[in-house]
């Protein structure tokens, strides 16, 4: 159905896959900083959740449906379309004057975004063969690492020395430039049919799939276990129907015949463990940095960079071991460094010195570049050509549902260790356990009563990553699954 033409100007389409990946990547951590400042401006605290939670649902939701278009219709009008859709909702993020206008903006800017992150790993998959692709992939997945660094001192800057619709406002050039770079370097032959079959009804059945557990993901722990119940039975009865569907048509949304590919599941499924152990492992570290050891908000961001730029050469290796060993074996020896930071996580204690995460962390990031690149490319090698877009959408739809899952997980984790801490203590609440965690607060609290505190802090922390070590042991139960063919990826 494709023919790839090697036309395009393989560095300056690089160059711009990279600037789209740092302009998502970035607009997390860049939004985390200034929504203090937002919610002062917008006066909607309660519906704070929504601004981060309806982008990463959006994301979720379209991103196998532009994965299966961008096999139909080519790489390029498919990606375009998201980097607009992008600035679009960028600009209407910076013009909202409501909390509800803002929610509203972030829909469109993550139905952008939805289009962006496959397809930059699709794209590098088009123009690099297998031999460079890994390494590709670890420079553009550096661009996590960068923004990590660069997001909160620039969204600080902003905020202080401009306003917070700047934060959103900067992606109007940077992805205008983007656009014309794709646009103008990026050539490709698309073999269209006499007339493009899209799966509409798929297309509707798979967001009626999705949409549905992203938000009980969301609504988990929050209240009553009704609504998360409810929406995970209205999934599964989706999946049915979808699947029932799926087997009729002639060209599907989401190809089942994927899925009779062992290896094809079973690094997909890898890929959403390891995920979910990667957001414990960001989001908590910065945490127990600024709390227990009582560092600063950037120093305790800092903490995790190691992992970020080890990560890059975890990526390199992955390239060269691919060559020679089977997906499996390669997964094995990441899940080895994986498993020697959760354990060092694990014997950490309350007075366990910042060096020691620096060294931990760049550990992990071996663990992750190994991981998360071997399953990508694994992910778009064992299948046909014609489905390496919804192959690739696929792998980062898992990723983005092992994160959401594993955010609420963590957080109920967490929450029940400050409960019970606080019962335990008549002096300690859990209202006064939030202030400790937020450091703009945590110097309202008695000084007599912030060690116990820490303390009880350390404790939830410490069940987080108990949780992340059972991950680690799924994931190498389901890897043993796997086939020993090293010739696996040589085959295609």
């Amino acid at each position: 159905m494709k023919e790839k033409q090697n036309q395009s100007h393989v560095v300056i389409v690089t160059v711009a896959v990279f600037i789209a990946t740092f302009m998502t990547a970035v607009e997390g951590t860049i939004v985390s900083t200034a929504m203090p400042t937002i919610i002062g401006s917008l006066h909607g605290v309660s519906l704070m959740n929504w601004v981060f939670s309806i982008y990463l649902l959006m994301t979720a939701v379209s991103t196998p449906i532009y994965g299966k278009l961008s096999d139909i219709i080519g790489r390029k009008p498919v990606f375009l379309f998201g980097l607009g859709l992008f600035v679009v909702g960028s600009v209407l993020c910076s013009l909202s004057n409501s909390m509800l206008t803002l929610i509203l903006s972030r829909v469109v800017q993550g139905l952008g975004s939805g289009a962006i992150q496959p397809l930059t790993f699709t794209i590098i998959a088009d123009i690099y063969p297998l031999e460079k692709r890994a390494k590709i992939l670890g420079l553009n997945g550096s661009a996590w690492g960068v923004a990590a660094v660069i997001a909160p001192l620039l969204g600080g800057f902003i905020v202080e020395q401009l306003s917070w619709h700047w934060v959103f406002l900067i992606n109007l050039p940077v992805g205008l430039i983007t656009m014309f770079l794709i646009w103008y370097f990026f050539k490709e032959k698309v073999e269209k049919a006499d007339r493009v079959k899209i799966d509409y009804v798929g297309t509707v059945l798979l967001i009626l799939v999705l949409l549905p557990i992203m938000l009980a993901l969301q609504y988990i722990g929050t209240g009553s276990p009704l609504l998360p119940i409810g929406l995970v039975l209205v999934s599964i009865i989706a999946v049915f129907i979808f699947i029932h569907f799926e087997r009729r048509v002639a060209d599907p949304i989401l190809p089942l015949e994927l899925f009779k590919n062992k290896t094809f599941v079973i690094q997909n499924v890898i890929a959403l463990l390891i995920s979910g152990f990667l957001i414990g492992f960001e989001a908590y570290i910065p945490t127990w940095m600024q709390v227990i050891l009582g560092l600063s908000p950037s120093m305790g961001g800092f903490a995790v960079t190691p992992s970020s730029v080890v990560w890059i050469f975890g990526s390199f290796w992955a390239g060269t071991l691919l060559k020679k060993f089977a997906p499996n074996r390669i997964i094995y020896i990441s899940l080895i460094f994986l498993a020697i930071a959760n354990t060092a996580l694990l014997m950490a204690h309350v007075g366990t010195s910042f060096t020691y995460f620096l060294l931990l962390a760049a550990v992990a990031g071996l663990g992750f570049g190994l991981t998360i690149t071997t399953t990508t490319v694994t992910a778009q090698t064992v299948v046909p050509p014609e489905n390496v877009g919804v192959a690739t959408s696929f792998n980062t739809l898992l990723r983005t549902i092992g994160q959401s899952m594993m955010v609420s997980v963590y957080g109920i984790v967490l929450n029940m260790a400050l409960a019970n801490g606080a019962a335990q203590n008549k002096h300690i609440t859990v209202d006064m356990m939030n202030k400790l965690i937020d450091p703009q607060t945590a110097n309202q609290l008695p000084t007599d009563l912030l060690p116990k505190m820490r303390q009880i802090l350390f404790s939830g922390l410490h069940n987080i990553y108990v949780a992340s070590a059972i991950l680690l042991v799924i994931a190498l139960l389901l890897n043993a699954l796997e086939i020993k063919n090293k010739d696996i990826l040589h085959s295609k």
